[in-house]
């Protein structure tokens, strides 16, 4: 069998033409269009409430098994699980519950191996949730380590999830990845400069990856929420206020909620006509 990177090259090598190919060799191939996930295994971080645990309903409610991860909080996580398992149509599919610690690589290879044990395959979708924001707005307030921790969580780990996922999504010719970015990534934010930078990137990543593998059959797109309630970040609309997101500010007049996202992030893995986009979910607020 090939290995990724072999098949990465195979991939790339179909993007141009050789001058000595003939117009009638270098006519497009028919690629085939698969935009089920029933079936498929999806890995989404920080599954334990909030955008993440949204996110797992929705795909379980649309076929998929679910390996979800939790760092610190594994009670509302554990009722996930027992929830969806005891929805009809359950049967057959399987969920896997993992500590892992995004911001360290270690636990991200941990997190790969037992996906392998546990399910006997790598995800077939890649929903990158976990994240950290600490709100910190002036630049004089926010320390080295404390930069160096967010662009850590929020941008290194979304790099090394996606190298430990490509492997059997090459392989499969078929992949879903999903990041969860932030309106922050354009500057408006209620954190600093250390959260939005680190959003900026994520986003860079996933329009990078999208125009290099686009013959790959993996798709690589973000979902920008901005003042979503009911999470760890934001609890309710009263957090907001005074703030840039003040849902005053909003001009649909509320907050978003973590199902909105999840509305998104599953049409993102039903549509392989789509990838290097980034959704902005901030109810007209720019």
């Amino acid at each position: 069998m090939s290995s990724a990177k072999e098949r990465l090259q195979d991939i790339n090598s179909t993007i141009a033409p050789t001058p000595t190919e003939s117009a009638s060799s270098t006519a497009p191939m028919s690629v085939p269009i698969d935009n089920e996930i029933k079936g498929k295994l999806a890995l989404v971080t920080g599954a334990s409430g909030g955008i993440g645990a949204a996110c797992a309903r929705d795909l379980w409610a649309n076929g998929a098994s679910l390996a979800l991860t939790y760092n610190t909080n594994k009670e509302p996580l554990d009722q996930l699980v027992s929830e969806l398992e005891q929805q009809s149509g359950s049967e057959g599919r399987r969920i896997s519950k993992h500590k892992c610690d995004v911001g360290y690589e270690a636990e991200l290879n941990k997190l790969y191996a037992e996906l392998t044990q546990q399910h006997g395959q790598g995800a077939d979708i890649l929903v990158v949730n976990a994240g950290y924001g600490k709100r910190v707005s002036s630049i004089l307030d926010i320390s080295i380590e404390e930069w160096d921790y967010t662009v850590n969580v929020n941008l290194r780990s979304s790099f090394v999830l996606t190298k430990l996922a490509m492997p059997h999504m090459l392989a499969k010719e078929w992949g879903r990845v999903v990041y969860i970015s932030s309106i922050a990534a354009g500057g408006t934010s209620i954190n600093g400069c250390h959260y939005s930078a680190s959003k900026a990137g994520v986003q860079g990543l996933s329009k990078n990856l999208a125009a290099k593998m686009g013959k790959s059959g993996i798709t690589f797109n973000d979902v920008a929420p901005a003042m979503i309630t009911e999470t760890g970040m934001i609890k309710d609309e009263e957090a907001l206020k005074g703030t840039p997101g003040d849902v005053k500010n909003i001009p649909v007049g509320r907050s978003g909620r973590p199902q909105e996202c999840a509305n998104a992030v599953t049409m993102l893995c039903r549509t392989g006509y789509m990838t290097g986009q980034s959704l902005l979910l901030s109810g007209g607020l720019k």
